[in-house]
């Protein structure tokens, strides 16, 4: 039975910073797990765990995840002074936030996107248009190959920064464009509470099905 507070220790295998101040650390994957779902991390029985969302795909043979260093946080600094070898305490899988082939939107801000890499990674990627917002054009994370997977439905919105390829302005002004968005296409959303809250109101405006939004919050 699944015991999602009991903690084991593994070793780092890689860490590595994708953009200033944000990582993404791996280890040997012990535990099967669903792409979308979630681990408890820690780096010593008195921190407090953090939960992450898994970043790689379920047929890799390792298990990594995505953070951003908190400089007030316990748990980030921590994380990101980690060498490979150095011993970090993790969960086994859990949680529902679970996506198959069916026509979909992946929607996520900053870190949020490590559900839907690990998504791609697993091949989901099949009719599935990803949305990605962002305040800086270098935390895209993963682009060049989102690129090449999903063309023109790899969409990136920037708060920030400008680029001919990119959208300028948040998630929500994109979406407010979009015109009849599909009533029977799941809506993946995964990032800050404020985002997801207003991405789901924006979206029941527009028509789309409660029950047909699912949502991951990062805090």
């Amino acid at each position: 039975m699944l015991n999602e507070e009991l903690l084991y220790p593994v070793a780092v295998l890689d860490k590595v910073e994708l953009s200033p101040g944000v990582f993404m650390i791996s280890w040997e994957k012990k535990d099967l797990f669903r792409a979308g779902q979630v681990i408890k991390i820690s780096v010593d029985p008195e921190t407090p765990p953090r939960i992450y969302s898994i970043c790689s795909g379920t047929d890799d043979d390792w298990m990594s995840v995505l953070f951003d260093v908190k400089q007030q946080g316990y748990l980030t600094p921590k994380l990101a002074a980690c060498q490979s070898g150095d011993i970090i305490l993790v969960s086994q899988p859990y949680g529902t936030f679970i996506c198959d082939l069916s026509p979909s939107y992946w929607i996520a801000t900053g870190t949020g996107i490590a559900p839907f890499y690990s998504m791609f990674r697993s091949g989901l990627a099949t009719d599935k248009i990803l949305i990605h917002g962002a305040r800086h054009l270098n935390q895209f994370f993963f682009k060049e190959e989102f690129k090449k997977e999903f063309g023109t439905n790899y969409i990136r919105c920037c708060s920030h920064e400008q680029s001919p390829d990119v959208f300028p302005g948040r998630i929500t002004d994109y979406l407010s464009k979009l015109e009849n968005p599909p009533k029977d296409f799941i809506y993946y959303l995964c990032g800050s509470g404020m985002m997801v809250i207003d991405v789901r109101d924006l979206l029941i405006e527009k028509g789309i099905p409660y029950e047909h939004i699912l949502s991951e919050i990062y805090f």
